[in-house]
This record gives C-alpha cells, structure tokens and sequence, in this order.
C-alpha cells in the first residue's frame, strides 16, 4: 500500500495523461468510423472504394497517433496509451510493477470513458450496423486469421519502437514511424482482424456496442506479440540496450522525471573524433 501510495503521489499525471490520450483517440476513431462508413454521410458517397475509406481513416489515426506522440503530454508520459506496450516494457524491466499496473488501469479507464462519451456524442449515427461503435472484430477469414493479423502487426509495432527508439539516428523519428504504421494497418490489415492492436481499444468499443465477440483475440495476439518482439530485441542486442520506455525522449532532459528508469542521455551521438581533439595549430598556439 506504501508503494501503491507513493506512485500515485509521484506519477498521477502520468497515469492521467495515459487516460486522456487513449480516450481522445477512441473518440476520434468513433468520430472517423462514424464520417467514413454511416450509410448516410456525403465521405462514403463520394469515396465509394471501401479500401480508399480505410485508407482515408488510416491518414487520420496515423496523424491523431502522431500528434499524441509529439504532444508535451505524450513526451511526458511516453505515449504508450496501449496495455501491450506497457506490459513488454514492463517485461524489460523498463518500468516497476506498480505503475505498469496504474498505466494499464488508466489505459483501460480511458479507452472506456472516451468511447462511452462517443456514443453520447455520436448516438444513432455510431450504433448504425454499418459503424458499429468502431468495434473490432473478425473478418470474412475467420478467427484464426484475425489472431494472426493482430499478432504479426503487434510484432512488427512492437519491433519498430524498440530498434527505432534505441537508436540515437532514428529515436527522434519513432512516433513518426508508429504513425505511419497505423495507417498501413489500417489500409491493409483492417479487413482480417479490424485493426485493434490494443486491448482497451476492442474493450472500449465492445463494451460500447454490447458485443464481446473474439474479445479473447484482442487481448491476446497484441499482447504476445509485443512482448514476442521485446525477447527477440534483448536476444538481439541485450536488455541493456533498452534506453528509456519513452516513444519521444525529449523530455527526458528537460526537468519531467522519467518513470522509464531512463537512459536516454546515453542516446546522445557522441562528437565526432576532430571535434573532441584540439588541432595542432590550436595545441600550439605560439608555433609560427
């Protein structure tokens, strides 16, 4: 209790942020299924291709993951707003058990609240059958090719953030590739599984929609996924090689304490060899 205490008093506006990132992004994915798939709006009339509709949604997920990542909220909290993520930092020892749990519970709390908040906004025009809260759920393949879509793009996610984020010449530009993944999922991968990659995604929007069908998919496949991906980078290159837990490390240097048990000073490049060595003119500045 002790620790469950202190974490809350050290981090709460972590675990809010957490909280207010993943509802704002269930809201503007209500928002998109509701513009792009309702029968009755002028997007889907005028965009008829249903791959050209997801690809259009794909676009503003991406740049809603984007912005989040980037926002000074997301540098502070590390943007993770997926309990995957968080529990294969977790499993680097990236993060102490008391606020992975506190992160996950925000997560969850947060996907819920935003897309309860959805329906109240959205009524009729989310719950049609066309939009169906945004929900996830299986495509015309089945189950088992639904659990296989999530997990390879669960991998391929998880893997980029880690050889990415770990990289001084590529940690500046992990959201940006994190968005663009999102996009392409959405385009490509949505017809299988739907395109969940988060538990408290498919949660929220089940809980929505009153459905819980393949719930056991979404928490699975991401989830085993990710921390697949987070075995094979310490095979890799070692646990050691886990910088920070951050998808944006910036503020890890300017005054915000990192929960991360943060590294990501050691990121810096280092100075090119001249740089650190005086020239021979400049050691002997009385030669003629």
């Amino acid at each position: 209790m002790h620790a469950l205490a202190d974490a809350i008093a050290r981090h709460r506006p972590e675990y809010l942020i957490e909280a207010a990132m993943l509802a704002t992004f269930m809201i503007i994915a209500c928002a998109a299924a509701s513009l792009f798939e309702h029968p009755s709006s002028p997007i889907r009339r005028a965009i008829p291709s249903p791959f050209r509709r997801r690809a259009a949604v794909g676009l503003l997920m991406g740049l809603t993951a984007i912005a989040l990542i980037y926002s000074p909220w997301g540098r502070r909290s590390g943007a993770h707003f997926n309990p995957a993520v968080t529990l294969a930092f977790f499993a680097l020892g990236k993060i102490a058990p008391v606020d992975a749990a506190l992160y996950i519970l925000a997560q969850f709390a947060g996907a819920i609240a935003g897309a309860l908040l959805a329906r109240l906004t959205f009524g009729a025009l989310l719950a049609h059958a066309s939009v169906n809260h945004a929900a996830t759920r299986p495509g015309p393949r089945g189950v088992l090719a639904a659990w296989h879509g999530e997990f390879l793009i669960g991998f391929l996610m998880m893997s980029m953030v880690l050889w990415t984020g770990n990289s001084a010449s590529t940690a500046a530009f992990t959201g940006l590739f994190a968005g663009t993944l999102v996009a392409a999922f959405i385009a490509f991968e949505a017809p299988l599984s739907g395109m969940s990659l988060n538990p408290a995604r498919t949660l929220a929007s089940a809980i929505s929609a009153r459905d819980f069908s393949g719930l056991w998919i979404y928490f699975t496949a991401p989830t085993l996924s990710m921390l697949a991906a987070a075995g094979a980078y310490s095979v890799a290159r070692g646990p050691d090689q886990v910088f920070c837990g951050k998808l944006d490390h910036r503020d890890c240097d300017h005054g915000h304490h990192c929960l991360f048990r943060c590294r990501a000073a050691e990121l810096a490049p280092t100075p090119a060899r001249h740089a650190a060595s005086p020239s021979p003119a400049a050691a002997s500045p009385n030669r003629p």
